[in-house]
């Protein structure tokens, strides 16, 4: 009897590998590609000083992005993006036009955190604080030469 509960355990361990679902039935799957949708939407935003994009630069990967779910249908999506430069005075509005991009492209419901990744910038914890408060993110959206900028760096580029 043993072996037959041995063997019928490992026969599920496989079929929940090949099917993308855990012990709980959940589908790890579609986690991931949520996570790499997240991605495709914010790697090509351009640096606001330099004619690359935010991949290019290498101050997103696929590997900063995470999605937790909080219910069927919403999510909680976290992004832990890089500066090329320790002191990179542009950190925050790398932040912002992060944010600015997700919240309108992004076609699920879903809660936002964007964080500068960790060592990677000597004002991170002032930096991370500004770019998860949403109402300095919505007064900067009301400057007038922000959005100017913001709306520069989000545009998708010209194929």
């Amino acid at each position: 009897m043993e072996i037959v509960s041995s063997r019928l355990s490992s026969a599920l361990e496989k079929i929940f590998q090949l099917s993308g679902l855990n012990r709980n039935g959940m589908n790890t799957e579609p986690m991931e590609e949520k996570a790499l949708d997240v991605y495709d939407v914010i790697r090509s935003i351009r640096d606001p000083e330099k004619p690359n994009t935010l991949e290019e630069l290498e101050v997103v990967t696929e590997k900063c992005v995470e999605i937790q779910e909080l219910n069927e249908d919403e999510f909680l999506i976290i992004i832990r993006f890089s500066p090329t430069v320790p002191h990179c005075s542009l950190a925050t509005l790398i932040g912002l036009c992060i944010q600015v991009k997700l919240q309108r492209c992004l076609p699920f419901k879903h809660k936002l955190e964007i964080y500068i990744s960790e060592g990677t910038h000597s004002t991170e914890e002032d930096i991370n604080k500004q770019i998860n408060d949403k109402e300095r993110i919505a007064a900067a959206m009301e400057n007038p030469n922000l959005r100017e900028i913001v709306e520069q760096c989000v545009a998708e580029p010209d194929d």
